[in-house]
């Protein structure tokens, strides 16, 4: 069959791309339209699954999609929203009776009969020489919200169980923060130490920053991703490049805090007692941190607490933890052993280890058993030492309690890669493409869902994503939510520049997003940075998903946007981990640091002016507004209170207070563009001369102390004392096993 560019001006190709959900044109950030190469659509169309080898190859996969639907009883997967019901398709062969059921995930008891929606005729398509006839079900209105299983059997024996979302049709955990603005910390936790921290902070390290901002007036912590990485050193370092979304990083752990510490064998407890000196040391150098050494140390001395026998309550305990978590929790730690013993660029990976399913692997799972349990071990540990930094920002008064960040993807090569390959699609990768900034694109080697793939698992992995991260937490900040509608493609061998954007069923994974979290009682937050479509903003506001706002980038025109001009729906900074600290802005160490490393656009001079400029039109709209103080009173300390009592002018519902800016920290934690050329995400947190900041000294620091009161002023909160009580929690409306059916 020939192409038939020719007769309507769209390529066989084009049109099967359409049907796959990609992009054949997309709009650059000059404003042109770019028209995406054919061979770049075969690329992807061939990592979804399409054979498009020719031309005729082509036109066969899209008859066959097209006739796909018919073909099956039941779609991949129902999402349906509270109080609207649904309709679902239901394809059976002319004159077979079907029955069709529905019953809440884990109760089959609680079964349903569905019938055909009244007053909607069936359609009818002959299939393979038969006729197949569809019918619409209704989905009751009154389902409440869950998860369901949808069965469908015909008296001729063909059968289909899917899964069904009922999900919310808005937040309530957003629409319950209306009323009164709150604040919180934003933190890099890996910087943030204290004297007992190995080098690194913690998980104890972030309980104590959750009292202390607490009792300050905070309500929130957000902090970097903890996804996990690598099992042993060296690790990356950057917790935007995770080895596994759906589990944590035992470099977090705090040693001492493990309940089996106190009856180490002597011996044992003189070696941790060593490892711990040495590690406490690092807290004292304010230049870089050492992730590889941190982790060996932990790792050595974890190894030790893991021989020390527990007690039949922990026992218990530990036992419980492994039930619920289920097979996801066992084939990632069976990639933590795999990995240490192979390393990461074993011919293995690719043959004998290539999944979990494959020989090599299982064969491991009895060998490696010992090691395979110890990292289940730590997962179990971080789980205990989550809930006890939750705990304590709820004890401390806070309303939200700790946001977790989730990264955009994983690596490459990580367990979330190798466990989860069915969902994932082979041969490309994520990233941007050309803009203004970078106009050679950008690859972050993070393999993307399949969007097909994740129907026709219902939505499982993203599900599991979910429920690990949202079961110690008050809310989560998505990293580049825009990713839950579309994403940028880069098929291997391509410039960055060269993919296409792929679409997602978005009214799905964010419903998914959207019941998992008003599940858990957890507050939704999109990064909607950068070029982002007005409908992505709009659907996630009708969501309750908060979005971001960050002073430097609100601009109207060559004006700052006057901050009541913000969204209410929203979480407002006036900095992020790609820029500098507030005090560092200012000094423009931004600039130094680009013309030292040679990533300046500009003459070092147009980009001075131009920064300078930028600060001299953000100053005059602060001082506009009465908030500048004038004379030696106007030093950059009173200059950046100045800047977040600005801010504070937003009706935004969250805003962050930068850890750095209160501290004086003048350091950048993240260099785009580069990787070993800056110590990304490896400063120490430090004051405004460089000295290390110890986490026990915030509470003494008149310039922290003098930002909270400029804060808990402009927002009408107030410091609490320190002995308050929690308040009241919403109530999670999942009270079962939170990973049930997400194995």
């Amino acid at each position: 069959m020939a192409d038939d560019a020719g007769k309507s001006g769209v390529s066989t190709v084009q049109r099967l791309a359409a049907e796959y959900g990609v992009a054949t044109e997309y709009r650059g950030f000059e404003g042109d339209t770019v028209t995406v190469p054919e061979q770049t659509l075969r690329s992807v169309l061939t990592a979804l699954g399409a054979d498009v080898t020719d031309d005729d190859a082509a036109a066969r996969t899209l008859r066959e999609r097209e006739l796909a639907p018919w073909r099956r009883l039941l779609p991949p997967v129902v999402i349906a929203e509270e109080e609207q019901g649904a309709r679902v398709a239901v394809t059976t062969a002319q004159g077979d009776p079907v029955r069709v059921r529905v019953w809440p995930e884990g109760e089959p008891e609680q079964v349903r009969e569905l019938h055909p929606a009244p007053g909607v005729e069936a359609e009818t398509r002959e299939v393979d020489g038969l006729t197949r006839r569809r019918t619409q079900y209704e989905l009751p209105r009154e389902l409440p919200l869950g998860w369901y299983r949808l069965e469908a059997v015909t008296d001729s024996g063909e059968q289909s169980a899917v899964d069904v979302a009922v999900t919310p049709r808005r937040l309530s955990t957003t629409d319950r923060l209306r009323g009164r603005r709150r604040w919180g910390y934003m933190a890099q936790l890996y910087s943030v130490m204290s004297s007992r921290s190995w080098g690194v902070g913690d998980l104890s390290d972030l309980a104590s920053l959750a009292a202390i901002s607490g009792v300050q007036g905070a309500d929130y912590v957000l902090i970097n991703p903890l996804h996990a990485a690598e099992p042993e050193p060296p690790v990356e370092p950057s917790p935007y490049l995770p080895s596994s979304r759906r589990f944590f990083n035992p470099l977090y752990l705090r040693v001492a805090d493990v309940a089996e510490f106190p009856y180490l064998r002597p011996a044992d407890r003189e070696v941790v007692d060593r490892l711990a000196a040495i590690q406490r040391k690092a807290v004292l150098d304010p230049s870089t941190i050492d992730r590889d050494a941190a982790y060996a140390a932990k790792l050595k001395a974890l190894e030790l607490l893991y021989t020390v026998r527990r007690s039949p309550y922990r026992q218990q305990q530990l036992e419980a933890f492994v039930a619920q978590a289920g097979q996801p929790l066992q084939d990632f730690a069976l990639w933590c052993a795999l990995r240490e013993e192979l390393g990461e660029d074993s011919p293995l990976w690719r043959d004998e280890a290539r999944s979990p399913e494959s020989p090599y692997a299982q064969e491991a799972r009895t060998r490696l058993r010992h090691r395979i349990n110890f990292h289940v071990w730590m997962q179990w540990l971080l789980d205990e030492q989550l809930e006890a930094a939750q705990r304590a920002a709820h004890r401390a008064g806070m309303d939200i309690g700790v946001v977790h960040d989730l990264a955009v993807g994983v690596h490459k090569h990580g367990a979330d890669a190798w466990a989860l390959q069915d969902a994932m699609a082979p041969g490309v990768s994520v990233g941007a493409p050309a803009d203004m900034y970078n106009q050679l694109g950008q690859d972050w080697s993070q393999p993307p869902w399949d969007p097909e793939k994740l129907a026709e698992l219902g939505y499982r992995p993203w599900r599991q994503m979910m429920r690990t991260i949202f079961r110690h937490a008050g809310g989560v900040r998505i990293d580049h939510v825009a990713g839950l509608f579309r994403l940028w493609w880069i098929p291997e061998g391509n410039n960055a520049s060269d993919g296409t954007y792929v679409y997602y069923d978005h009214e799905a994974m964010v419903g998914v997003l959207a019941l998992e979290a008003e599940l858990a009682g957890v507050v939704v937050v999109g990064e909607d940075l950068g070029t982002v479509e007005d409908s992505v903003r709009e659907y996630l506001g009708s969501k309750g998903v908060l979005g971001t706002s960050i002073l430097w980038f609100e601009m109207d025109g060559d004006v700052p946007l006057d901050p009541s001009r913000y969204r209410e729906l929203c979480m407002a900074s006036v900095n992020t981990h790609d820029l500098p600290p507030t005090p560092g802005y200012l000094e423009g160490v931004q600039l130094q640091l680009r013309e030292d490393l040679g990533l300046l656009a500009r003459s070092p001079e147009e980009e001075r002016q131009e920064a300078r400029e930028q600060l001299d039109t953000f100053f005059a709209a602060v001082a506009d507004a009465g908030y500048l103080p004038e004379g030696k009173e106007a030093e950059d300390r009173r200059r950046i209170e100045a800047l977040y009592r600005y801010l504070c002018d937003a009706p935004s519902l969250l805003l962050n207070v930068s850890l750095v800016d209160a501290v004086g920290e003048k350091r950048i934690q993240n260099q785009p563009g580069t990787s070993d050329e800056y110590p990304n995400w490896r400063v120490p947190l430090a004051d405004a001369e460089g000295r290390p900041v110890m986490l026990g000294s915030l509470p003494q620091l008149d310039r922290v102390n003098s930002l909270v009161d400029v804060v808990n002023a402009a927002l009408g909160t107030h410091r609490r004392t320190a002995d308050v009580k929690a308040p009241v929690q919403p109530e999670r409306r999942d009270q079962a096993d939170p990973f049930r059916g997400a194995s």
